[in-house]
């Protein structure tokens, strides 16, 4: 039998977390973590990192594993991810990857595609124009460049804004078309399962998530983060909104309501990208049974 990676993938506040644990369990399998969000052992309660419960239901890794000081990127991921994989499928037969970091889980399943390496002068110029303009003009840019990848990337994100600007500008081409060429052949047979919700049932679980996060203690986590806040790994929903509180920009309600809108956004952008992939099989969360039979079929 040929060994199986079964991802699981959707948007935030769906369900996969115990989606995986569940599937962990019924087919002997350890889970990696593919929200790059939850690498960082800082970062618990914001992040939705799994609780020493869930943790202790099933093994996991790639969680907690850096510290948000550490360099680390999608290509790290990959090497990581598939030298993990190796020496893990000579003793099992499934592994459960689960997350809604699009890119990371695209590296561990077709590769990360050839692109040429960083420019330093155009690069500085990059930088040169989000220090004097701000971030929106790097925005503005991208959506005349490359407006395909402006609609699924982070566009919060300065460093993936400046990559594909980056790109554009050296090669004359997009960052989306440069990204499609190369797909790498795993050894290993992919299963991809995708959990998803009507979208006014998926907001309703975001802002109670929200609310929750508020509750477990989001700001006080948030305070004792902030001499790291002009880290990348920190400008992420969720912190960025509670630093405008604790500078005094927001009240405490408007960064509860910006927490919520700034995650819904990212919802949809996670379904935008997963949907470019056909290879994606859709259930609700609550199809445990079909899931797993789906699973059986495909292997």
């Amino acid at each position: 039998m040929k060994k199986s990676l079964i991802v699981i993938c959707g948007p935030t506040a769906i369900g996969k977390t115990s989606m995986a644990i569940n599937i962990a369990r019924e087919f002997h399998a350890e889970i990696i973590s593919a929200d790059s969000r939850q690498f960082y052992k800082e970062l618990k309660i914001g992040v939705a990192a799994p609780s020493k419960e869930e943790l202790a239901m099933a093994s996991h890794h790639f969680v907690g594993h850096l510290s948000v000081t550490d360099y680390y990127n999608v290509s790290s991921y990959e090497n990581d991810v598939l030298n993990f994989l190796r020496n893990y499928f000579t003793k099992n037969d499934y592994a459960v990857m689960v997350g809604g970091s699009g890119l990371y889980i695209d590296a561990v399943c077709f590769g990360i595609d050839d692109l040429p390496d960083p420019d330093e002068d155009i690069r500085n110029k990059l930088k040169a124009q989000l220090q004097e303009n701000g971030i929106a003009s790097l925005q503005k840019q991208l959506k005349k460049l490359d407006p395909a990848y402006s609609d699924i990337v982070d566009l919060n994100n300065p460093n993936r804004l400046l990559r594909a600007l980056e790109v554009c500008l050296m090669t004359g081409q997009t960052f989306t078309d440069l990204r499609k060429k190369s797909k790498k052949e795993r050894e290993f047979n992919i299963i991809k399962i995708g959990l998803t919700k009507p979208r006014h049932e998926l907001n309703e679980i975001i802002h109670q998530r929200v609310g929750q996060m508020i509750e477990n203690g989001l700001l006080q986590e948030v305070e004792g983060l902030l001499k790291f806040r002009d880290l990348n790994a920190l400008n992420t929903v969720g912190y960025k909104e509670m630093f405008k509180y604790l500078d005094g920009d927001w009240s405490m309600e408007l960064a509860i309501e910006k927490i919520k809108t700034h995650t819904r956004r990212y919802a949809k952008r996670q379904m935008t990208w997963f949907n470019r992939d056909k290879d994606i099989r859709w259930f609700l969360p609550d199809e445990l049974t079909n899931i797993f039979d789906y699973i059986l079929k495909k292997n």
